[in-house]
């Protein structure tokens, strides 16, 4: 577990978008992690192993380590307001003292993105891990709520039911409690099921299978008028597994089996014109793929500024 001091501050500006034609996806930071995070999360992206690719530096690497972010996305499509993974959240109790306790603007820039919470009809969680549920509740009074109180929840029943027959350890147990069983007694969580073609949860929004880092992970594919886009979750954590896809996180479940989904997904994006939206990427976050040299390159786009989305 990384033992860096916490992080308080989120990066500065407002996120950027991305226009996929009748779909608008928005980044909406929550906050930079700390650089020990890459040697421990990617323990063999080594310096060497950066070196080999100079397309990640200054961006995604630093002169040793990766670097990695965490943030959501907020995407605008026929008329739903639909947010992806929420982050780690303010005022959670954390074994991670890089997560542990944060008091972020998050709410504040999701709204200036023009999604306060009320208006969130669905939110869709790719794995149900700590960094990626933390803002499913916040803190009324002294009970976690549903942040998102008009908002259906999305996960796989693959993923749900893998968690419901795992014995837990306190801190994901701290996790379930605070982030993830409140939503479930409100009635909001639902459970779908994720075939290997995918299953559409709203138009142009479809959910597809991708299990190693965890059992029943999901990537998000958006299908624009104009463009497609992936939204990794855990799938890949960072762009130097475009260039190393055998790199696996340290809490890969099935490392086999993530490099599989990991390689599928490439495959599946490489020269194509489609997005890659990395969960973890730092700035510029998203780009598209391109087969380099017998590997995999990520060519960065980083985005616009937008209006907030619409009424």
């Amino acid at each position: 577990m990384n033992t860096a001091a916490p992080r308080q501050t989120v990066p500065s500006g407002s996120g950027p978008a991305w226009s996929l034609g009748d779909v608008v996806v928005r980044r909406i930071d929550e906050i930079e992690l700390p650089p020990q995070t890459g040697p421990w999360l990617l323990p063999h992206a080594t310096k060497e192993v950066l070196d080999e690719a100079s397309w990640l530096r200054p961006d995604f690497a630093d002169a040793d380590v990766p670097r990695l972010a965490s943030h959501s996305f907020a995407v605008e499509a026929a008329g739903l307001r639909i947010v992806v993974d929420t982050g780690i959240g303010n005022a959670k109790t954390r074994a991670n003292p890089a997560w542990h306790g944060l008091h972020t603007d998050f709410l504040e820039r999701l709204a200036a993105a023009g999604f306060p919470p009320e208006s969130v009809d669905l939110v869709i969680t790719t794995h149900l891990h700590t960094d990626h549920v933390g803002w499913n509740t916040h803190l009324v009074d002294e009970d976690w709520t549903p942040t998102f109180p008009n908002a259906r929840y999305l996960t796989s029943r693959a993923e749900w039911d893998h968690w419901a027959a795992t014995e837990l350890d306190e801190a994901r147990s701290q996790m379930f409690r605070d982030s993830v069983h409140p939503v479930r007694d409100s009635g909001q969580y639902d459970l779908v099921e994720v075939p290997e073609h995918g299953h559409e949860v709203a138009p142009g929004i479809v959910l597809v299978p991708a299990p190693g880092h965890t059992p029943g992970q999901v990537a998000v594919e958006l299908h624009g008028s104009g463009r497609r886009a992936l939204i990794t979750g855990d799938s890949i954590h960072h762009p130097v597994q475009l260039s190393h896809p055998h790199l696996n996180s340290c809490v890969d479940i099935d490392p086999a089996q993530a490099l599989r989904t990991r390689s599928l997904l490439l495959d599946g994006l490489a020269d194509t014109d489609a997005l890659l939206l990395g969960t973890h990427f730092p700035h510029p976050t998203a780009g598209t793929v391109r087969r380099e040299g017998g590997r995999y390159r990520l060519l960065a786009e980083p985005g616009s500024q937008a209006a907030p989305a619409s009424a």
